[in-house]
């Protein structure tokens, strides 16, 4: 298989392929009054095992505190389907979706777990965080 995922004999997409400028942060309106903490599931989320171009499914779990910006859910909701044919292994998707939300929204805090389904009889749960220097 190609190092750079392009598509495959299985047509797996490559992760380069996923874009963040549908991400839509809004502005946290009471960001100045107090912190809130958000949860956002998707318990969908599909993509496909890089290795063997089987699908992959599980739920994603993002938890964080706003500094300005939050996510609109409809353009979180079209960014995360792009993964839908995109051969990547759990642990790059978790790490991958924190990177693009950061840049997005430059939260004081955020953490993205990931909660897989079963493949052979082995679920996997990957989480990374960010949490913003002081």
């Amino acid at each position: 298989m190609p190092s750079s995922f392009e598509k495959t004999i299985n047509n797996t997409e490559s992760p380069d392929t996923i874009k963040t400028d549908m991400l839509d942060p809004l502005d946290y309106q009471y960001r100045l009054q107090r912190d809130i903490d958000i949860v956002i599931k998707q318990p969908e989320y599909t993509s496909v095992c890089p290795m063997t171009g089987l699908p992959d499914f599980g739920c994603i779990t993002i938890r964080y505190r706003p500094n300005q910006k939050i996510i609109e859910l409809k353009s979180l909701k079209f960014y995360l389907l792009q993964y839908r044919n995109v051969g990547i292994f759990y642990e790059h998707v978790v790490n991958r979706i924190l990177d693009d939300l950061v840049k997005v929204l430059d939260p004081k805090f955020m953490e993205v777990a990931g909660d897989f389904s079963a493949r052979g009889g082995i679920t996997t749960k990957v989480t990374a965080v960010y949490e913003r220097e002081k």
